[in-house]
């Protein structure tokens, strides 16, 4: 019987939970940008909590959807649910708990986060269907994590404003590319698969890859607008020109004709840049 040690391993696994780092630093400076400064402790704390339960959610589900392509996908074949590690029926009950765990967040926060959390939720796991009827569904994922800021700045402020909105198309345009890149690998897979969707396999590698350059580019405007609507100063320059060398430096790892570094492409660099804008803006905010 599997030990405690090895099923959590599996569902950390299962949820890639490595990957939060992805959006929770957009989640915090949304949160910052609308506290001006430092959210109060408990804002922050439910914050987080809402965060990696909404991705616990995302990411199970699109699991339970995809175990057909996942068994059939030589890269995708050995994850837990394929294999029979974990169980369908844990994977639902760990959905529902964490979708719990969402709503209990979301109540602790204020009445506009609680009366919206349902719809953040259908919203993240609506993507999992996407990709089996448009090619677009690498940017319906882009929202479901660019909805992070939005949904920060409404549990710090209990309203939105249009400023924020850039956050969430910057981070729409950067994780829609990147996951653009990221669907190059699948690209002989999901061309010998009439039931799915992507921009590689509708265009070609090289347009794809020229198609995520251009969301990264459109993401650094939207970023530079903002900075500026913030008043954010040198430092948020400095985080902009750092996540723009980034980005370049990711694309600059990936050829039409050579995807062998398109896995340092994903995790590395765009683990870094989500990190690297909240620390500078994160400062610039503060000494405003």
């Amino acid at each position: 019987m599997p030990s405690l040690a090895a099923n959590t391993r599996r569902t950390l696994e299962m949820i890639k939970f490595e990957h939060s780092v992805f959006a929770l630093p957009f989640a915090l400076l949304g949160a910052m940008l609308a506290a001006d400064g430092w959210p109060t402790a408990g804002q922050l704390l439910w914050i987080i909590v809402a965060m990696v339960a909404a991705r616990s959610v995302a990411m199970t589900f699109n699991r339970i959807v995809d175990r057909d392509v996942d068994a059939a996908n030589p890269r995708t074949r050995g994850r837990a649910l394929v294999t029979g590690a974990l169980s369908l029926r844990f994977a639902w009950g760990f959905l529902l708990a964490a979708a719990a765990v969402f709503e209990f967040a979301a109540w602790r926060l204020n009445s506009l986060t609680l009366l919206l959390s349902p719809i953040a939720l259908a919203w993240v796991m609506f993507y999992s269907w996407t990709k089996r009827f448009t090619a677009l569904s690498h940017w319906v994922l882009g929202l479901a994590l660019g909805i992070a800021p939005a949904a920060a700045w409404i549990a710090v402020r209990g309203s939105l404003e249009a400023r924020i909105l850039l956050l969430v198309g910057a981070v729409t345009l950067w994780v829609g590319g990147f996951d653009v890149l990221y669907a190059c690998q699948d690209y002989a897979f999901d061309r010998a698969h009439p039931g799915l969707r992507s921009v590689p396999k509708r265009l070609g590698i090289r347009r794809a890859l020229q198609i995520a350059a251009a969301c990264h580019v459109a993401m650094l405007l939207l970023l530079a607008w903002l900075l500026v609507a913030s008043h954010l100063g040198t430092l948020g320059w400095i985080g902009w020109a750092l996540v723009a060398g980034l980005l370049a430096y990711e694309h600059a790892l990936v050829r039409p004709d050579d995807l062998s570094r398109l896995n340092a492409a994903f995790f590395a660099v765009n683990g870094y840049i989500g990190l690297l804008l909240l620390l500078s803006w994160g400062a610039a905010i503060l000494v405003k």
